[in-house]
């Protein structure tokens, strides 16, 4: 590895987001249970998914929390300080748990499956995007004006359009793919630990640590929203999550890695798009139900066979990514 982690200062981040994780976790569902922040389920979904009405959501503030916590601190211990990139990514971070906290939140307090508008939803994780690519394209700008020659790399118009467009397509894809207990953690931490070690190849020493921290986070969780899940993470945990990913992505400027790494969360994605396109042109459905997870469940497959399934999909992209160049 080029970055200058050790084993040991690489375990600091995924144990103690982990530990934290473990620590707060049985307190927490507690606390969310007796504030009435129950899952609400949809109706026209698979019927065994009825008994998981009621179960606390919103655990992704655990997620959010403990990695936040965790790399912040490792950044202030090692270095006195916050870097740029570190900061960044943590706000961009939390600005996308607070789009989720208020979208869990209104649905808990209407009673029903239903948020945010989706144009507001939307028009959030547009802004918050927007921000942190016009923070990273000036960062840049002036780190290429303190080089000689200036460094070539351009951050043209386009360059800036996709990534708000990324950044924002990843939160909602990691959403998407948080239907079934455990997946879109499992899927997450295997995502977070794969840009931590693409971090550490290109000598992203503060990015990589938040990689980390997010993965120990994510396996912390898995503790308690393996199935039977005893807490959902809700959209304050996929929004974050998947801004979080993309984020990183962004920062190592790396758009294959993000598009490996988080293949199988697009894919659910594809699945709904397909789905509406499908139905809307044909009136016909291409899968039984969208996201992609559901289809495999009304096919006959347990919701553990297609969890691990994913997972399986998910860590053999991941392995094949690892070792692609950072910039695409």
């Amino acid at each position: 590895m080029s970055g200058h982690l050790t084993p040991a200062q690489m375990a600091v981040p995924i144990l103690g987001a982990a530990l934290l994780v473990l620590a707060l976790g049985a307190p927490t569902i507690r606390l969310l249970g007796r504030a009435g922040a129950g899952q609400r389920v949809r109706d026209d979904g698979p019927q065994r998914h009825l008994q998981k009405e009621g179960t606390p959501t919103m655990g992704g503030l655990l997620i959010v929390g403990a990695a936040v916590v965790t790399a912040a601190g490792a950044g202030l211990w090692r270095h006195g300080g916050l870097s740029f990139g570190m900061g960044t990514l943590l706000a961009a971070t939390v600005a996308f748990a607070t789009i989720g906290a208020a979208d869990d939140w209104m649905k808990i307090r209407r009673g029903r499956s239903l948020g945010l508008r989706a144009r507001y939803k939307l028009l959030l994780q547009i802004v918050v995007s927007a921000a942190f690519v016009y923070a990273l394209a000036g960062h840049r700008a002036v780190a290429a004006a303190s080089v000689t020659p200036p460094a070539a790399r351009a951050l043209t118009p386009l360059w800036f359009a996709f990534w708000v467009v990324a950044v924002t397509a990843t939160s909602n894809a990691v959403n998407l793919s948080d239907g079934l207990d455990g997946l879109a953690t499992g899927l997450c931490a295997i995502a977070s630990a794969g840009f931590a070690l693409i971090a550490l190849k290109a000598g992203e020493e503060a990015i990589a640590t938040a990689g980390l921290a997010l993965a120990g986070a994510c396996l912390g969780f898995l503790f308690f929203n393996r199935h039977p899940a005893r807490v959902f993470m809700g959209d304050v945990g996929s929004l974050a999550l998947g801004g979080a990913l993309a984020v990183m992505a962004a920062w190592l400027d790396s758009p294959l890695a993000l598009i490996g790494l988080c293949l199988v969360p697009f894919i659910e994605a594809g699945s709904v798009v397909v789905q509406v396109v499908s139905f809307k042109a044909t009136g016909k459905r291409v899968f039984k139900m969208s996201p992609l997870h559901h289809h495999f469940e009304l096919v006959g497959w347990s919701e553990q066979r297609v969890v691990l399934s994913f997972w399986l999909v998910a860590l053999v992209a991941a392995a094949a990514v690892v070792g692609i160049p950072v910039r695409a």
